[in-house]
């Protein structure tokens, strides 16, 4: 039996499991997922060595940058990014060591998911909100996307803002708005980003990458001043599929 997992910690919230063991039932797929909630990155090490029938795993907060450092390949596209969110294990060829390779498959969910909901007349501008592997992926895919970007942080960094600096004025000009945080992440559906909430309007968009609440305060927020308003749960479920792609491949 195939083995497939999630690295993180917490992971409470992971929707992965149920995913794709639901997928493999579905599919008679002879393989499981599992989660490996680790304390420290270095403990992957041990879930590698020690899971003979692991052919890969996900990666999720805290860990997606510093899995890159256990990687024998790191494909172009995170290298750029500086993240990934999914890891192929092989074989090397007549031995038994293992290869790892590593991918970003969040800047595919992303992109496609917002792209459709993007108004180019009003939507020029992107804030995003958080510094972590997530909004790596997402700074990149609106990059792509033709956008500019800013990146907001709790604390003062370089090529950020702090949240004190998030103003109505300039909430006037970036009118895309993308929670990379886990503010509002179940259980803690009382709380949300620090910004002016009162200043959007229904030429804003706010997406969420997090799916669990579906609609969570910061998306709540936004819809009561009349904006686009969209969860993470359909970039999830892109990414995952592209990524399965990947561990077939």
């Amino acid at each position: 039996m195939k083995r497939f997992g999630i690295i993180g910690y917490p992971l409470g919230h992971s929707f992965s499991p149920g995913y794709f063991n639901e997928k493999f039932r579905n599919e008679g797929i002879d393989a499981v997922y599992e989660k490996y909630e680790l304390a420290t990155i270095t403990d992957v090490q041990g879930v590698i060595e020690y899971t003979p029938e692991l052919c890969g795993f996900n990666v999720t907060i805290p860990y997606k940058e510093k899995i890159m450092s256990y990687l024998d390949i790191v494909a172009p596209e995170a290298r750029a990014i500086g993240a990934v969110n999914l890891v192929k294990i092989t074989h090397k060829p007549g031995s038994n060591e293992k290869h790892l390779e590593g991918y970003n498959t969040d800047v595919i969910g992303f992109t496609n998911s917002i792209q459709p909901l993007l108004q180019p007349l009003f939507h020029k501008k992107a804030l995003i909100l958080g510094t972590g592997g997530a909004s790596k992926a997402v700074n990149y895919g609106l990059r792509q996307l033709g956008l500019d970007t800013l990146l907001v942080s709790r604390y003062h960094k370089n090529n950020t803002i702090t949240y004190e600096q998030v103003t109505p004025e300039l909430l006037e000009d970036y009118t895309v708005i993308v929670n990379c945080t886990p503010k509002g992440m179940a259980p803690h559906f009382d709380e949300c980003p620090d910004i002016p909430y009162e200043a959007l309007t229904q030429h804003h968009l706010l997406y969420d990458l997090i799916y669990n609440p579906d609609e969570t305060l910061f998306l709540k927020k936004g819809k009561e001043q009349g904006a686009i308003v969209k969860n993470g749960l359909e970039m999830l479920l892109l990414q995952a599929e592209a990524g399965w792609k990947i561990w077939n491949s």
